[in-house]
């Protein structure tokens, strides 16, 4: 914050990860009130000594990952102190993200293995019926996926279906098959095929 008081011409930015696992109102605790009124003093708690001012050019940024509906939401106080955006793996600017991150890597890294994983992960969202559940592209953007021919099967085995096991906690083993690897490359050959496209 002093730094950004020294350098007010300068952006300073506070990235809080998963926001909605704490109580905000005890973590911000007197930021709550500086959020929404950034000219005004306040008295700090363990320094009652000095009043603090939130200076502009500080912002905060959070994120939430809404799958997890065990956790509380964000309440209305502090829905007025932030504006949302969905970063949804069909939209932008997600959509796209792990292809593009991947042609890097071929060009980077001349690696050769599971290039087809961006399909792959868009035809399991496919398959994935609730869409808070769709998976994003940080789960295969590991450069070790693609070193190995087994790379994205070992992904897709610790990873990926395990996280799908926990969504459908309860339900008959049959249910994770459709979204299993050896299921999902098939489908893709089978369209592939019937576009006459040649096969990865």
């Amino acid at each position: 914050v002093e730094a950004a008081r020294l350098h007010p011409s300068d952006p300073y930015v506070l990235i809080v990860d998963e926001i909605n696992r704490a109580n905000l109102a005890k973590v911000f605790g007197e930021l709550y009130f500086l959020l929404e009124y950034r000219d005004d003093a306040i008295g700090l708690l363990y320094s009652p000594e000095s009043d603090f001012v939130m200076p502009p050019n500080v912002f905060f940024i959070g994120t939430m990952n809404t799958t997890d509906r065990s956790l509380g939401l964000i309440d209305a106080a502090m829905r007025r102190r932030f504006g949302f955006v969905e970063l949804h793996p069909s939209g932008p600017p997600t959509a796209g993200l792990l292809a593009s991150w991947l042609q890097r890597l071929v060009k980077n890294e001349n690696v050769e293995h599971n290039l087809d994983a961006p399909a792959v992960l868009e035809a399991l969202n496919g398959r994935i019926d609730d869409h808070e559940l769709a998976l994003g592209p940080s789960y295969l953007m590991r450069p070790q996926i693609y070193r190995s021919k087994d790379g994205l099967a070992r992904a897709w085995e610790t990873s990926i279906l395990p996280l799908l096991a926990d969504h459908h906690y309860g339900a008959p083993p049959a249910v994770l098959d459709k979204y299993r690897l050896a299921s999902l490359r098939a489908a893709l050959a089978a369209q592939q095929l019937s576009a006459g496209e040649p096969q990865a």
